[in-house]
């Protein structure tokens, strides 16, 4: 999950590029029109790249396309993330949309696609899917208070993030900070058990136990890992004759 920070004001404004023409516009995502009213929206690889806030692809852009038809939309994801500011948007339009929006997990949900996820009204999984959610980053140049400015950025753009997962899932926001802070991975079922999920796909005619669901963490794996090492003994104490004689080899 990417946050953008430059450091030291308007030395590093981005220069402003040539607005170019719609077909050369590149998007991440794409509507595709079903029968009758219904469209599918399919949000695939990284969310908005470098292209974002240029003149190539727009937040307007992606609004547009969405309010240029009417009627329920399902949201097919396979994305490890991106933009995290691309992803809040992305969540405001379609949280204020007036159709239903059902939300499709089939491969992964990482990073700021997860928050994407989130504005779904029904949002399903795939039983081979993916949801992960860790802490934001980014880069920052410059003396010691820029880099405090920075992590206090990350720490405010961390609880807008953990906003949109307590409204889905109603965990609290304690528990939702630790998960972001082990890089918590989900399949389907631990998903569903949390409730930032509300089902799994093509289990409709099976009974959906989510009480075997597994999660992995990335810190839990870690502190795993390191427990197997056996604990590092204490030197036994010299003696003053001891240190005595150690230090006359050094003469």
């Amino acid at each position: 999950m990417n946050v953008q920070s430059q450091a030291n004001g308007s030395q590093n404004a981005p220069t402003p590029r040539r607005e170019l023409p719609a077909a050369s516009r590149r998007k991440f995502w794409n509507f595709v029109q079903n029968d009758g009213d219904e469209r599918t929206l399919y949000l695939e690889g990284a969310i908005a790249d470098e292209t974002w806030w240029g003149d190539e692809v727009t937040p307007k852009l992606f609004k547009d396309d969405l309010l240029s038809g009417s009627g329920d939309i399902t949201v097919w994801i396979n994305s490890p993330g991106g933009d995290v500011f691309a992803a809040a948007q992305i969540y405001n339009v379609l949280k204020e949309y007036s159709g239903k929006v059902t939300v499709k997990i089939d491969g992964i949900a990482a990073s700021a696609a997860s928050v994407v996820a989130m504005s779904g009204d029904q949002v399903l999984m795939s039983p081979v899917s993916n949801l992960m959610i860790h802490n934001p980053s980014t880069v920052a140049i410059g003396d010691g208070d820029e880099m405090l400015r920075a992590k206090a950025m990350l720490d405010e753009v961390k609880e807008s993030i953990i906003n949109a997962y307590e409204t889905k899932s109603g965990q609290s926001r304690a528990a939702i900070s630790r998960m972001m802070n082990d890089e918590t991975w989900m399949n389907a079922k631990k998903a569903v058990e949390l409730h930032f999920a509300d089902g799994i796909l093509y289990t409709e005619s099976a009974p959906q136990d989510t009480s075997g669901g597994l999660i992995f963490s990335r810190m839990a794996v870690q502190n795993s890992l390191l427990s197997k090492f056996p604990a590092k003994k204490p030197l036994p104490k010299a003696s003053a004759t001891e240190r005595e004689s150690r230090l006359n080899l050094l003469k």
